[in-house]
């Protein structure tokens, strides 16, 4: 029969309480008024999804009115009509996708195709995000929320902070690309204020340097203890550096060739006397092509961490961090009056004015340089008889 709202008014419960109870509507095949032992009535739909029959709750009938209940059971007729299924659609909407999904989703799709720092991203991603937010709706991500995890990581680490503050932006922007956000939906990441960063200005100094390099030189392992003496010589990066494979060295041309800085360009470190010498006393490991081989069987090192570790403890430098000897070349190189502009050429950073190719380093200034460097780094730490002791720059004490 036709359903009325006196009938359905009428209506109570008939069954053994486990059963459903429904009187279907003859106007709109599929449709019709599900009465609870409790009393309660709702407004269903009856259709089918690839073959499968379902049952679709449209709402309570009192806050649906009879005709309402209808108009809605037409809609989602037109579209199980167009392929669609409703029941599952309503139910991905209510779930809605987690940021453990998008987390997921960035990595795949992004960071490992576009970015050399992924691992950075999914180390954070799995310390500080998944943590807080894994079985949370993407949706439910209020800028307030971003701003307390900001707020607790920068308040410890300022630079951490804003990181993971600019990973979260990059992941937010791709949700709504991605149709994890509706179209125009506002960047929760957005407007926070960074933390204030200090530029890092710790190198190594010549009183320094002796202590370090009796630290480096007690270490057992002798691929562990190259690897900080060619840090020192060439200035190249620890990604560049445990990376280098036997083949990237042209001992012809004294350079060690990076395939892919990370400026996403090949670049050249040209190889000083004293850093052919130091790669001639490391021995090559069968089966291994790479220069500074860790304990799996083909593999580079991965963490001299630990060994960094105790370099410090017994140089008695505890505030140097590893990239500080890179940073470290730069700043001797600076104060023995090299240009900004062939250091920078040197270490391969990326800026407005070497953005062309770079030109082999054998080609212009940039060895005299190193090489001057490398005989002012090993006469320092004892390992040459004869070297020139610059001593850096005294800060000048502000007037007051």
């Amino acid at each position: 029969m036709k359903l009325t709202k006196k009938y359905i008014d009428s209506l109570k419960y008939e069954g053994d309480g486990k059963s459903q109870f429904i009187k279907w509507d003859d106007e709109l095949k599929g449709f019709g008024v599900r009465v609870y032992p409790t009393s309660r009535k709702a407004f269903v739909l009856s259709y089918r999804s690839n073959g499968r029959k379902r049952i679709m709750v449209l709402g309570q009938y009192g806050v649906l009115t009879l005709d309402q209940g209808r108009k809605l059971g037409r809609e989602k007729l037109v579209d199980v009509n167009k392929g669609k299924d409703p029941l599952t659609d309503r139910k991905k909407a209510s779930e809605g996708e987690t940021v453990k999904d998008l987390c997921n989703s960035y990595l795949e799709r992004y960071a490992k195709k576009e970015k050399k720092t992924w691992k950075e991203d999914e180390r954070r991603i799995n310390r500080h995000i998944l943590p807080k937010w894994k079985s949370a709706q993407v949706k439910s991500i209020r800028r307030q929320d971003i701003a307390k995890l900001h707020n607790k990581i920068g308040s410890e680490s300022p630079y951490e902070g804003n990181r993971v503050l600019a990973l979260i932006s990059k992941m937010f922007s791709l949700a709504e690309e991605w149709g994890f956000l509706p179209e125009g939906t506002p960047n929760p990441a957005s407007k926070i204020n960074k933390y204030k960063e200090k530029k890092r200005d710790r190198w190594i100094t010549p009183v320094e340097l002796p202590k370090l390099a009796k630290a480096i030189d007690v270490e057992p392992n002798i691929y562990i203890k190259s690897v900080f003496w060619a840090y020192l010589l060439t200035g190249a990066r620890r990604s560049e550096l445990l990376k280098a494979k036997w083949t990237d060295i042209d001992f012809d041309r004294q350079e060690l060739k990076i395939p892919e800085s990370k400026a996403g360009r090949v670049h050249y470190y040209p190889l000083t006397p004293e850093a052919i010498k130091l790669l001639e006393t490391i021995p090559r490991l069968d089966g291994n092509e790479y220069i500074f081989p860790g304990v799996i069987k083909g593999r580079p090192l991965v963490n001299i961490s630990k060994a960094w570790k105790r370099i410090k403890v017994r140089a008695k430098i505890s505030d140097v961090r590893i990239h500080d000897l890179r940073r470290t070349v730069g700043s001797w190189l600076a104060t023995s009056g090299n240009s900004l502009l062939l250091i920078g050429k040197i270490l391969g950073h990326s800026n407005a004015s070497t953005t062309q190719i770079y030109a082999r380093l054998s080609e212009d200034g940039s060895r005299k340089a190193l090489e001057s460097h490398s005989k002012q780094i090993m006469g320092i730490a004892g390992k040459a008889p004869v070297a020139e002791i610059v001593e850096l720059p005294k800060k000048k004490k502000s007037k007051k």
